[in-house]
C-alpha cells in the first residue's frame, strides 16, 4: 500500500486492531478518528515494543477511512515536495525522531510546526522522553508539549499474542510450545521473533513440513 505522494510502502500487517497492550494510547487514537480533532502524540520505548507498528497502524486506518495520511521515517531525508500538500493531510506519523540527522532537524522543526498549524494529527516516536533526545533544544521543547506515552514492555504472554495474531492472518496455528522454546533458546525481542516466524513459515511452505521444535532447530540452526 502506497501513501499520498510518497514512495514509502507500509506494512499492511501493522494494524491498530492487532496492536497489543497500551490500551490508554489506543483509546486516545480511536477518539481522534471519531472527533477528527487536531492533536500531538509522542510515543517512546525500546526497539521491538511497537513504535513503528502504532505509527503505521494510524496511517493505515486513516487511508482505509479515505483520509489523507503519510508515514515518514526520520532516518531518511524528507521529500522536498512534502511541504506542498500539508494542508491536504489529516494524519502524519514521524518515526524514529531520535535517529534524525543534524542536517534534517531544522527541516523537521519547520514541518512539525506547519502541520500543527494546519490542524493535522501528528504522531512522533522516539527511543526516550523528548527531553532526553540528542536533538536541538527547540525541537525538544516542541515535542515535550505533545501527549507523551511510554509503550508497555511486552511480557511472554503478550508477545505470544502478537505472534499468534500475525500467524492467524496466514491461517496458521502455532503450538505455544514453539514460542516457549524460542523465548528460551532464541530471543524475546519481538522484531527478531517476527523475522524468525517469517523464515519458518517460508521454510515450511517450501519443504511442506509442519513447524515443530525439531524443524525450528534445523531452520534457525539452534
Amino acid at each position: 500500500m502506497n501513501q499520498l505522494g510518497l514512495p514509502i510502502s507500509l506494512n499492511s500487517k501493522m494494524l491498530l486492531d492487532n496492536f497489543i497492550a497500551n490500551s490508554e494510547l489506543v483509546n486516545l487514537i480511536h477518539q481522534l478518528f471519531q472527533k477528527k480533532k487536531a492533536s500531538e502524540i509522542y510515543v517512546y520505548g525500546l526497539t521491538g515494543q511497537g513504535k513503528t507498528h502504532v505509527l503505521q497502524g494510524v496511517v493505515l486506518k486513516a487511508l482505509e477511512m479515505d483520509m489523507n495520511a503519510i508515514y515518514i521515517d526520520c532516518i531518511d531525508s524528507f521529500p522536498e515536495h512534502l511541504f506542498d500538500f500539508i494542508d491536504q493531510l489529516n494524519f502524519i506519523s514521524f518515526d524514529n525522531v531520535d535517529l534524525i540527522s543534524s542536517d534534517n532537524q531544522e527541516t523537521f522543526f519547520d514541518l512539525y510546526n506547519r502541520v500543527r498549524q494546519a490542524g493535522v494529527v501528528v504522531l512522533v516516536s522516539g527511543s526516550s522522553l523528548p527531553a532526553d533526545l540528542t536533538v536541538m533544544k527547540d525541537l525538544k521543547t516542541r515535542l515535550s508539549l505533545a501527549a507523551v506515552y511510554k509503550l508497555e514492555e511486552l511480557n511472554d504472554e503478550l508477545t505470544m499474542d502478537v505472534l499468534n495474531k500475525q500467524m492467524s492472518d496466514r491461517n496458521l496455528t502455532i503450538d505455544s510450545k514453539i514460542y516457549e522454546y524460542l523465548f528460551k533458546n532464541y530471543s524475546r525481542d519481538l522484531n527478531t521473533l517476527v523475522s524468525a516466524m517469517n523464515e519458518l513459515d517460508k521454510a515450511s511452505l517450501q519443504s511442506k513440513k509442519a513447524i515443530s521444535i525439531p524443524f525450528v532447530k534445523i531452520v534457525l540452526q539452534l
